[in-house]
């Protein structure tokens, strides 16, 4: 049995064919409203660490697109913020609650567009011990904790790792706007693509929750699959080092322009109109 997440997700990503709808068409608009802001895209960063967030935040805002950034200081985060650029900050569940609520302190208070915790870190990939991610030592939070996390910030909270119908209902009941299914590039073995679950989440969820998907992205068709099943916001993540490396901001800019170019060209030929307006059923199964 392959239990290499990555290379499943792919492959579930590409058994996923799309009909065309031509007739009636019109060419669309791909902005979205998220918490009240629009946004030009629904194609946003994954939550990066370790690289240069503040180019990269520069060229996602360049384009009208959502940020999120991983882990980093609160200096880091300040920087990154400084852009101007809408950004999520994801936090890593340390055991020392204190690093968490600093963190969620500075997002608050230099403006961060919302914040959210990165659960699906606070455990190895071969045993069930709390991990240490870059000499830091996790804890997986209990509900008590994430009760806490949510209620002492007044930004909107997200739960980056769920990837079940169990964790999206229970982090909508907890309070969170939304969630971020995620199997951490393969932390988690034998995962379930994350485009598979969708439509499940989306049934038990309904509207109350913003669903963003990870999980390989490496066109605007397949950010295209991932909305027709009901994503709200599509995360690209690797597909963005290469450029953002070689180029900056700029090189950023230019995948999202391209994906979401792509994104378009697949919903014109679907008659979507925008990217709520993509009707599932254009979705089939190898």
């Amino acid at each position: 049995m392959n239990e290499d997440s990555i290379k499943i997700a792919r492959d579930y990503l590409d058994s996923l064919l799309v009909e065309s709808r031509m007739i009636g068409a019109v060419h669309p608009s791909t902005k979205v409203n998220i918490l009240g802001e629009e946004f030009d895209t629904p194609i946003m960063t994954a939550a990066l660490s370790h690289i240069d967030l503040e180019n990269m935040a520069i060229g996602a805002k360049n384009v009208g697109a959502l940020v999120s950034i991983g882990m980093g200081d609160n200096d880091e985060m300040k920087k990154v913020l400084n852009t101007g650029a809408k950004v999520m900050k994801i936090i890593k569940p340390y055991a020392d609650k204190d690093e968490i609520l600093s963190r969620l302190k500075c997002a608050e208070e230099n403006g961060a567009f919302a914040v959210g915790m990165d659960i699906e870190h606070s455990v190895n990939v071969n045993d069930p011990e709390d991990s240490v991610v870059v000499g830091l030592q996790m804890k997986l939070p209990t509900i008590d904790d994430l009760k806490e996390y949510i209620g002492y910030t007044g930004l909107p909270f997200f739960i980056k790792g769920a990837l079940s119908v169990h964790d999206a209902v229970a982090a909508r009941d907890l309070g969170c706007k939304g969630i971020i299914l995620s199997h951490h590039n393969g932390l988690m073995r034998c995962a379930v693509p994350p485009v598979m679950l969708l439509p499940d989440i989306r049934d038990a969820v309904g509207d109350d929750l913003i669903v963003i998907t990870d999980g390989g992205f490496e066109t605007g068709f397949d950010c295209f699959k991932a909305l027709a099943l009901g994503a709200d916001l599509v995360t690209v993540g690797k597909k963005l080092m290469d450029p953002l490396k070689q180029d900056g901001a700029e090189g950023v800019s230019e995948v999202l322009s391209k994906m979401t170019n792509e994104l378009a060209a697949m919903m014109l030929r679907t008659s979507s109109k925008d990217p709520t307006d993509i009707d599932p059923s254009v979705i089939w199964r190898m």
